[in-house]
């Protein structure tokens, strides 16, 4: 399996590092979560990158640990968090590769999800669009998706909105 690729912030993830994308080429950033859309946002920025030779990049927020009771278990808490967060972003980050030839750029932040994504895209200049996956089944397409489109005007970029309710096939069709 391929090394996960390093962000630019303040902290990257130890599990590799690759080349800063060309100032011409389109990335395609993905927030990173469990949810089954995710999977269809990843898949929809890859087929992007590919056809447009561009490069998918990756978001993992960690959320704030909310157990402050005693200091030492909420630093054990946050270590096991970012462990996991290095652990999904190596395995998707292996995917990416599979599916585009290229290594995501990987970004590993603290925080609001949806604050996070919004701080992120207005740090780094090279990423040009937002990929994001809609919740399947529900009029409510999700918390990230709805604080984003209540806040459009704080991005200076694009947001893509994949159905969860797409296949694999349809997305592919689309691409």
């Amino acid at each position: 399996m391929p090394p996960a690729a390093s962000g630019m912030d303040e902290e990257p993830a130890p599990v590799g590092r690759s080349q800063p994308p060309a100032p011409s080429e389109r990335v395609f950033l993905v927030l990173v979560d469990e949810s089954e859309e995710m999977a269809n946002a990843l898949r929809f920025a890859c087929r992007r990158a590919q056809h447009t030779h561009g490069r998918v990049a990756l978001l993992y927020v960690i959320e704030p640990v909310e157990f402050q009771h005693w200091l030492g278990v909420g630093r054990i808490m946050e270590e096991d968090a970012r462990a996991a967060a290095e652990q999904r972003l190596q395995a998707l980050a292996a995917r990416v590769f599979e599916q585009t030839g290229t290594m995501p750029a990987v970004h590993i932040r603290e925080g609001s999800r949806a604050e996070e994504l919004v701080k992120l895209v207005n740090e780094d200049p090279s990423i040009s669009l937002v990929v994001l996956g809609t919740a399947s089944g529900s009029s409510n397409p999700g918390p990230v998706v709805s604080y984003l489109l209540a806040n459009l005007r704080r991005l200076p970029i694009p947001v893509t909105l994949v159905p969860g309710e797409l296949t694999p096939e349809q997305i592919d069709r689309v691409t």
